[in-house]
């Protein structure tokens, strides 16, 4: 029966070690591998470009087609100025697109001095991404195409509750105006009509597109977020998520197709989105393609509205909304409610949402009935005292009192097997050369102390699930991108900074530049102030535990400390926060525990050495 019990034992912690393991030693070294050759990559195209002017080199060192500069190409098209107090940038009158756009209150690194996000760029430059409008149909005359140059007025600028106008006439009867306007934050809406002023009719579709013109090399490669297509599509209650990552979209799936009644549908990176909603009412046609044009992989979705008539004389209208910018959940949540966000308790409410479902934009993954209430209880306790760390230790402490019940009963039954040791030792001498009996009698013990070793292992159990799903929110929900915490914590969602090898910043100097070795210093050997508390409160937690009866076990069990302290030194701070100060909750609770059964414990052990230590200098 113990042998059972250590042996799942055994299995769970192994099991926890397997899934962090896999981050730290495939995931992580994958991801570093990705961006070091992006950096790379682009240093060679930069020497390339100053040696050559014009000459790009592709994925082989291949001369690649010519790209422009974000400002050449911006500058080849006349264009109206968007500012807001969230987005900068502009609109192409080359084509009517939204392709220049900068989100105003985020910025590219935690530096002062850092430029802010950049989302849209014009195509011509690489990894192009912009949001193209118009009408489809066969046999039409002149169409505005990517090449129409648009019609306005001098001096206007897109502001919120200062709308945009913009004509095209192609000569052949047809008459397009197009209205564009946007709110303070991140939604356009795109009032697309054409007028027929011929004398024929027409048969017309009206489309919207979001298009990326290749995407960067880390794009779509870590497997915890999705990145990549993105929609809420189908009928009534037969709507659901749509996803479709970078990497599957270009293998297996370059052409889906999806038949809609209203929904929305998009182009997601890890925090940043562009989203095409139409009428909640039309039913549309919604396609994910991807293509390769001239060495380039296109993705775009795109949603074809019904063919209409348009007879002489007549008007066709379309609106149709853009989201982009950032997923930062109230907002979305506040569009999906048309500007009245429910408080997170009000979700099963019976309000009909004007955008189904638009929070799911962020990647809450497949343990959501976690990651959603982690990240609610976390933005409540933020509105509180205004600091996502803090708020993370406050979220521990009401995880451990939700558990404090089951975790009480572990803690005493750890307790007590504890301090029943010496019992266990004698059985184990006078039963050696019989475990049948040895464990029979084990079982009487047990049963006669009241103890059910199983209880020990619950704990760790359930928090396995919470510990990936706090992990994933820390990863996907922007709200932790750079947060700060306290000194030198200035982005909860990356990795202590600092590091044992420059005595936490005391030397100035990077490890990461060492000779040889730097990738090593800077990578899985980079060990901040948080992991080494973190090694220390899980070292002081396995003391107080009762120890396993095999010695292997028993070593393996003393060197999770170390390992876990270099594996979680690579995850993001905040979740280090959260492992260490629930380790600290932890020793507080079993300390309570040990005293009141009278049993031995490190923590007694290290106050009497510092007491002895005391009276002998004294």
């Amino acid at each position: 029966m113990q042998n059972d019990n250590k042996n799942t034992l055994m299995f769970i912690v192994s099991a926890f070690a397997i899934l962090i393991g896999y981050q730290f030693f495939v995931l992580g070294p994958q991801q570093r591998k990705l961006e070091a050759e992006a950096r790379a990559k682009k240093a060679a195209a930069v020497q390339m470009a100053a040696t050559q002017p014009g000459v790009t080199l592709d994925a082989n060192g291949n001369p690649a087609p010519l790209r422009l500069s974000r400002d050449t190409a911006k500058a080849a098209s006349p264009r109206i100025v968007v500012d807001t107090p969230a987005l900068s940038g502009s609109i192409a009158l080359k084509g009517g697109r939204i392709d220049d756009l900068f989100l105003r209150k985020y910025a590219e690194t935690t530096d002062k001095n850092s430029p802010p996000v950049e989302l849209f760029r014009p195509e011509g430059a690489e990894h192009a991404w912009f949001a193209d409008f118009g009408w489809a149909g066969a046999n039409l005359p002149g169409l505005p195409d990517s090449r129409a140059v648009w019609t306005a007025a001098p001096g206007q600028v897109l502001r919120p509750n200062s709308p945009v106008t913009m004509t095209f006439d192609n000569g052949q009867g047809l008459l397009f105006t197009r209205v564009i306007a946007v709110d303070d934050q991140a939604m356009f809406t795109v009032t697309d009509s054409v007028k027929n002023n011929g004398t024929s009719a027409f048969q017309l579709a009206p489309y919207a597109t979001v298009q990326r013109q290749g995407i960067t090399d880390h794009l779509g490669k870590t497997q915890i977020v999705h990145e990549g297509a993105i929609g809420v599509l189908g009928a009534g209650k037969d709507q659901k998520l749509e996803l479709n990552k970078y990497g599957k979209w270009k293998k297996d799936k370059p052409l889906t197709t999806y038949d809609s009644v209203g929904g929305w549908a998009g182009i997601t990176d890890k925090y940043w989105l562009a989203a095409l909603v139409p009428n909640q009412d039309q039913n549309i046609k919604a396609q994910y393609r991807m293509t390769n044009v001239g060495g380039t992989d296109v993705y775009d979705v795109n949603i074809v509205g019904p063919t209409q008539a348009l007879n002489p004389g007549a008007t066709l209208t379309q609106a149709t909304r853009l989201f982009a910018g950032a997923k930062t959940v109230p907002l979305l949540r506040k569009y999906e409610y048309n500007g009245q966000a429910p408080e997170w308790w009000k979700f099963w409410d019976s309000r009909k949402a004007e955008i189904p479902r638009f929070d799911w934009a962020v990647d809450w993954g497949m343990f959501s009935m976690f990651t959603r209430p982690i990240f609610n209880i976390l933005e409540i306790f933020y509105k509180l005292v205004g600091n996502f760390g803090l708020a993370i230790m406050l979220l521990t402490v009401v995880l451990k009192l939700v558990l404090y019940p089951m975790a009480d009963k572990s803690y005493e039954s750890m307790a007590k097997i504890k301090k029943i040791q010496p019992e266990v030792e004698k059985l184990k001498a006078k039963h050696k050369d019989d475990p049948a009996k040895q464990q029979q009698e084990m079982m009487q013990l047990y049963a006669k102390e009241k103890i059910n070793p199983m209880m020990g292992c619950l704990p760790m159990l359930i928090q396995i699930p919470v510990f990936y799903s706090l992990y994933k929110v820390l990863t996907v929900t922007i709200e932790m991108r750079h947060a700060p915490f306290f000194g030198w914590i200035q982005d909860l969602s990356a990795r202590d900074p600092s590091t044992i090898f420059n005595l936490f910043g005391a030397i100035p100097w990077d490890p990461a530049t060492a000779p040889l070795i730097g990738s090593f210093l800077g990578g899985p050997l980079h060990i901040g102030v948080w992991p080494l508390l973190y090694g220390f409160t899980m070292w002081l937690t396995t003391a107080m535990n009762p120890p396993a009866g095999d010695p292997i076990q028993q070593r393996i069990f003393q060197l999770f400390p170390i390992i876990f302290t270099f594996t979680l030194s690579q995850f993001a701070v905040g979740l280090v926060i959260y492992w260490c100060w629930s380790n600290v909750l932890t020793i507080i609770q079993q300390y309570i525990i040990m005293r009141r059964y009278k049993v031995e414990n490190p923590i007694d052990k290290i106050i009497a050495r510092l007491q002895g230590k005391t009276a002998n200098a004294t």
